[in-house]
């Protein structure tokens, strides 16, 4: 069974989220998705098939305009931490609109290389987001069990429990998760000794996947650049685009194996050297899998029961305070 795209324009699909038409967007593909993401033996799995990009950038634009109610509201004048030089501020609440990198208010966007390859000139998009690992080290090694890989394969930050340490950034071998100063749980347990925000990134849309509804990203793409399905049914679909065409693939192995997978006529390692990499902005090298390294596996192990302690702990706090809260406004 595969997932196909309804090919709705973005300003109908956007009109439709504000009527609340889940049968007018998806009248046929709800089924598949709803199967696929709730299957227990099956993981939900995204191709890109990157010559078909052309980096109009819509995917980019639905993305922001669905998950906006998702985005943090930072509380000003931020709290000074101690020492000062351990967490520092990233307040990206002034720079909303920027769209050329991953930001707490960003979570996907178009790289662009320019490559020549075989004698021929490549412009080649690449939209840019979590890649959902399989083994998810961000999710492993959270000290706060604030991340998640779910049944589905979405790895998810709960920003409810997540103090904004970026261990999950220190250890995502592309850095994707970004930090919000002046928002989250730290304000009310630990303002001047927690990690000083909350860390966002693509949760790929997994309200509207339990909704039986597909990614923003992937409903609006004018080009069907990215296809969602069970993993097996995408790496077969992945593999053959390969084979014809004499491509390559990216994510299927990298970091142990990643539940986005990209194909492009151009090998990724001259990609990675033509586009734009830093802070935000992840490159496209080779990954070994980084929960085989003896020491973060011993991490993970070591942490793992502290982790589950300490998430119930803040749970807990959460509850009794806005408990508190409500009894005060009685």
């Amino acid at each position: 069974m595969k997932l196909k795209k309804t090919g709705i324009s973005r300003r109908n699909f956007l009109k439709g989220l504000g009527a609340g038409s889940a049968a007018a967007l998806l009248p046929s593909v709800a089924p598949s998705v709803v199967s696929a993401a709730t299957s227990d033996t099956e993981e939900l799995m995204t191709l890109l098939d990157i010559s078909k990009c052309t980096g109009c950038g819509e995917c980019v634009q639905g993305c922001s305009e669905v998950n906006e109610s998702k985005y943090p509201d930072p509380i000003k004048p931020y709290p000074e931490m101690y020492p000062t030089s351990r967490a520092k501020v990233e307040d990206w609440s002034d720079k909303r609109e920027v769209d050329d990198r991953l930001t707490p208010y960003n979570w996907l966007y178009i790289q662009t290389a320019e490559v020549e390859y075989n004698g021929v000139l490549h412009e080649i998009n690449i939209p840019r987001r979590c890649l959902h690992c399989q083994n998810p080290p961000c999710a492993n090694l959270c000290p706060w069990g604030a991340a998640a890989k779910q049944k589905n394969g979405i790895v998810r930050i709960f920003e409810n429990v997540c103090l904004g340490g970026a261990k999950c950034r220190a250890v995502c071998p592309w850095h994707i998760p970004q930090r919000q100063t002046g928002v989250g749980l730290y304000l009310r347990l630990l303002p001047k000794f927690a990690g000083n925000g909350t860390m966002y990134k693509c949760d790929r849309c997994y309200n509207r996947i339990d909704e039986g509804k597909l990614p923003a990203c992937v409903e609006v793409c004018p080009e069907s650049v990215q296809t969602i399905g069970p993993r097996s049914e995408i790496l077969a679909k992945a593999h053959e685009l390969v084979e014809k065409n004499g491509w390559f693939i990216y994510g299927e192995d990298e970091n142990g194996g990643t539940n986005t997978v990209y194909v492009s006529p151009v090998p990724f390692d001259i990609l990675n050297g033509a586009v734009d990499k830093g802070a935000g902005k992840p490159g496209l090298q080779a990954v070994a899998d980084s929960m085989a390294d003896e020491e973060k596996l011993a991490t993970a192990i070591a942490i793992a029961p502290f982790a589950g302690i300490a998430a119930g702990i803040i749970k807990v706090g959460r509850y009794l305070s806005s408990s508190t809260k409500e009894n005060d406004n009685e």
